[in-house]
């Protein structure tokens, strides 16, 4: 099959999986992108999903996951957002892409290398669009410090730190889907992103730690975790070191720190969605800060997303890109296993986050969820 042709028209969606990032997040920012409508929910829930088509105008266009192939094949959509468990992305996936149907994916990508190539493989052989949802890599903060860094402001780098913590309701489906269901893969994946894009370069070895710290979930619920990441192509250069705290169990945090030979940059928040991101930037004794306005994060993405569509360009946050991070999930699983540091092959990327990616739509305000609910208050 060959990929989907778009064009003098909106780019036309299917959401597969309306729970709760769907409802809150994805959902209201379509209207905002300009390029992109929905036209059909598939779901497992077909009266939840008839409310909510009724909400944002899709109509009867509603379909049971056993009936995915026949939207697939109808000639009434052109891509899907995929938002399900981590652990039903490869199939969902691979589906979409043979029929040459565009896909915007949420991350982290799939639960092994392996499904990475899987789903790799499938759009190679349709040539259909593959995005993986980094929100980030058109968020104007995240944007601004990977420039800086870029620029030399902080001087050679040498560490990244983060934080990123929430309390997960034990009746959350997070809870019961084992370490890919944990916080690892689902907020874990936003800090490995973070240093591997900071750092220009990927991990050549990761060693983790975990506690389970409350019986409602069946996983270790607070992981910390560090990565080994080579010097810049200067034999003299000494490796650099990347660490993050993940938790499941306690209150709101979100943050990282780069660190370089000249100073630092700390950015609090650095990961949520609909969150003002501040920089401080300190160099020497001289501190400065600077602010960036709340984006919608989800209407950014998708906007950017379909105009790679519309003008046939590759998106950044490519198959790619979610395989790599899945390679570090990988082994941060086996070292949890094991006890034992983790060794990853050589990697370079050619592709990284660049400025010209920034979108700065407006947030949307509170949206009013049917039969779904956020992390922290169940399914």
């Amino acid at each position: 099959m060959k990929a989907v042709q778009v064009q003098d028209r909106k780019v036309r969606y299917a959401v597969v999986g309306v729970g709760w990032i769907s409802q809150a997040q994805f959902l209201p920012g379509v209207e905002h992108t300009g390029n992109s409508e929905v036209v059909a929910l598939v779901t497992g829930h077909a009266e939840k999903a008839a409310k909510v088509g009724e909400k944002y105008g899709i109509g009867e266009e509603v379909y049971l996951y056993e009936e995915f192939d026949q939207l697939l094949t109808s000639g009434k959509i052109d891509a899907v957002y995929l938002a399900t468990p981590n652990d039903d992305h490869v199939d969902l996936a691979v589906q979409t892409l043979n029929v040459g149907v565009h896909l915007l994916l949420e991350k982290p990508m799939s639960t092994s290398v392996a499904e990475c190539e899987r789903i790799l493989a499938a759009q190679e052989g349709s040539g259909a669009k593959l995005m993986i949802a980094y929100r980030l890599h058109h968020e104007p903060g995240t944007l601004r410090a990977i420039e800086r860094v870029r620029k030399g402001d902080l001087g050679r780098i040498v560490a990244f730190n983060s934080s990123f913590s929430q309390h997960v309701h034990g009746q959350n489906h997070r809870a019961r889907h084992g370490y890919w269901g944990g916080p690892v893969p689902d907020m874990g994946v936003y800090c490995i992103n973070a240093a591997r894009n900071l750092f220009t370069a990927e991990p050549e070895e990761v060693v983790a730690a975990g506690v389970q710290t409350d019986e409602r979930f069946n996983f270790q619920d607070t992981v910390s975790v560090t990565m080994k990441f080579p010097g810049p192509r200067i034999a003299s250069v000494a490796p650099r070191i990347a660490s993050f705290v993940v938790t499941y169990n306690g209150g709101d945090v979100d943050d990282y720190r780069i660190i370089g030979e000249k100073g630092d940059l700390f950015s609090q928040p650095a990961y949520q969605v609909g969150s003002r991101i501040e920089h401080v930037v300190t160099i020497g004794t001289r501190k400065t800060s600077e602010t960036f306005s709340a984006t919608d994060h989800f209407g950014g993405e998708l906007k950017y997303f379909s105009n790679c569509i519309l003008n046939n360009h590759e998106p950044e946050a490519d198959g790619e890109e979610g395989l790599l991070d899945v390679r570090v999930l990988e082994a941060v699983e086996q070292s949890l296993q094991t006890g034992k540091p983790v060794k990853l092959l050589p990697y370079d990327r050619k592709r990284r986050p660049a400025e010209q990616q920034v979108e700065k739509l407006s947030p949307h305000g509170k949206v009013e969820l049917i039969d779904a609910h956020q992390p922290s208050k169940g399914q």
